[in-house]
């Protein structure tokens, strides 16, 4: 029970109630005050890897958190003591391995990996998971999800969403990260769809695997961020930073299955100037869909359409159906004039874009699960690119090469030949479809789809408008129970009547 320990759920509780009063701009609740920025990092490593997990994921909104608050969340890192020798008998009994090596050489929140060799002398990497990590992970989530229906009434509608669907993507991801299958399970598909590309996997011992333990061929590199090692090694950076952007446009824009956690402990070099990608836990699907729209938006700020950009938003579900498109035309617009300045330090860029963001929070914004990933990761790879490569940010280095890249994104062939064979190809289908909308359409059999952003509107004016009725007529009966109380309640119940009737009559 010690994870139902009461001083621990009141500390969660402080924690999530600190990131309700930064979201909603407030500085107490009841008197009580939110956790001081200086002390955040601490306090959130101190409740375990559940909540380093969700703060890494909370790291992406700068439209929820101040800059202070938000730079706070980025130093939080997936780093934890190693288990005990006591815990460490618990989950590796030592029979598999001719020699084991009991201390770790990595160590994170959820599992550490130890070096091994097998009976023939090769060496391995093995990954552990933590004894009894599961269990809190999943009483974590229990716990998150009780508190997030208490404050949940006291949201907007579009932050409601926002909150709900990072605490739904984290409680999935992170059940997949406790499971040392699932990631074999990751890191062999993986392998098998990036085969061809320049970047190196290890080699799953699947037979040797368990839930518990996963066993890998042991990968010799030295950390992304290890600029020494990289300066002794005559590393070219620069080609090393473009192969990790032009693997991730693979990744996301073409094959649409990603690796989600790309941190400098996740990411080695070796000597040939090869990225080697560990840590298969976090490996996330993006639907064709959001790939399409993702595409839509790079090509718009590429070509800086505001207004096809803030389009794209609209179809990723980031921005509000009901938003203007003109306020929001203005907010992006000023985003892109800041990345765009060429003679702004990156800091002064990331200062001045914090200050942009924070005028957004009345803004009805979203964010869609599978978008919050894909932020996280971007973020990540510019935050490697601007330990290089002074004022690096991702409108000026990274887009010229996702745009470079959106043709094949939209199976576009390489020669024209190609592409006019393939258009030929496809247009019976399209004669046919033409036609049949036609057949449709004389009969009256025509049907129109609203889009997903579209029906979450309607949803939340119907929302509004029931509640606002339910109210209403709430207090209605409410005004004659009191009278059958008592007839000397005749005031009461006027009152009561008169409100209830206001709040059918003026539901805004």
């Amino acid at each position: 029970m010690k994870n139902y320990n009461p001083i621990r759920i009141y500390r969660i509780f402080h924690l999530l109630l600190t990131f309700f009063l930064l979201i909603k701009k407030r500085k107490s609740l009841f008197f009580i005050k939110p956790v001081k920025a200086d002390g955040l990092s601490l306090y959130i490593s101190s409740l375990g890897a559940s909540f380093i997990k969700l703060a890494q994921i909370l790291a992406t909104r700068s439209d929820f958190f101040s800059p202070k608050y938000l730079n706070e969340l980025k130093k939080v890192h997936d780093s934890l003591p190693p288990m005990s020798e006591s815990e460490l008998n618990l989950v590796y009994d030592g029979s598999k391995f001719a020699k084991f090596n009991p201390y770790p050489i990595a160590c994170a929140s959820i599992g550490q990996v130890h070096e091994a060799f097998l009976d023939d002398g090769t060496k391995v990497a093995v990954k552990l998971r933590k004894y009894a990590i599961k269990e809190q992970v999943k009483a974590d989530i229990k716990i998150i999800s009780f508190f997030n229906i208490l404050f949940r009434p006291l949201f907007s509608h579009y932050t409601k969403h926002s909150v709900e669907a990072v605490i739904s993507e984290f409680s999935a991801t992170i059940l997949q990260e406790v499971s040392m299958r699932q990631e074999l399970v990751n890191l062999e598909k993986f392998s098998k769809i990036y085969a061809g590309q320049n970047i190196k996997f290890p080699r799953p011992y699947k037979e040797l695997s368990d839930d518990d333990m996963l066993v890998m061929s042991y990968e010799d590199g030295f950390r992304f961020d290890d600029k020494n090692a990289i300066k002794a090694h005559n590393i070219d950076i620069k080609k090393v930073i473009n192969d990790l952007v032009l693997f991730y446009v693979e990744q996301m824009l073409i094959k649409g299955y990603f690796h989600a956690d790309p941190h400098p402990g996740n990411v080695l070099i070796d000597k040939n100037s090869q990225i080697i990608l560990l840590d298969f836990g976090m490996v996330k699907f993006v639907p064709n869909d959001t790939r399409l729209a993702i595409i839509a938006l790079l090509k718009a700020a590429n070509e800086q359409d505001y207004i096809k950009y803030i389009t794209a938003c609209k179809r990723l579900g980031i921005s509000a159906y009901e938003t203007p498109n003109t306020l929001l035309a203005e907010f992006v617009e000023r985003i892109f004039e800041i990345f765009s300045n060429e003679s702004l330090s990156s800091t002064t860029m990331q200062e001045l874009a914090n200050e942009v963001m924070q005028s957004t929070h009345k803004f009805p914004f979203k964010l869609p699960q599978e978008a919050i990933y894909i932020l996280r990761v971007s973020a990540i790879i510019e935050g490697l690119g601007t330990a290089y490569i002074e004022n690096f940010n991702g409108v000026k280095d990274i887009l010229p090469i996702l745009v470079k890249n959106i043709p094949r994104a939209v199976g576009v062939k390489d020669t024209l030949v190609e592409t006019f064979v393939d258009e030929i190809s496809a247009l019976p289908e399209h004669i046919h479809a033409i036609k049949d909308t036609f057949y449709k359409a004389s009969f009256g059999e025509l049907e129109v789809e609203l889009s997903k952003l579209q029906l979450s509107y309607f949803k939340k004016i119907l929302d509004e408008q029931i509640g606002a009725i339910i109210f209403g007529l709430v207090l209605i009966f409410a005004s004659f129970f009191a009278l059958l109380l008592n007839d000397d309640n005749k005031i009461l119940a006027s009152v009561l009547f008169v409100l209830g009737v206001i709040r059918v009559l003026y539901r805004r």
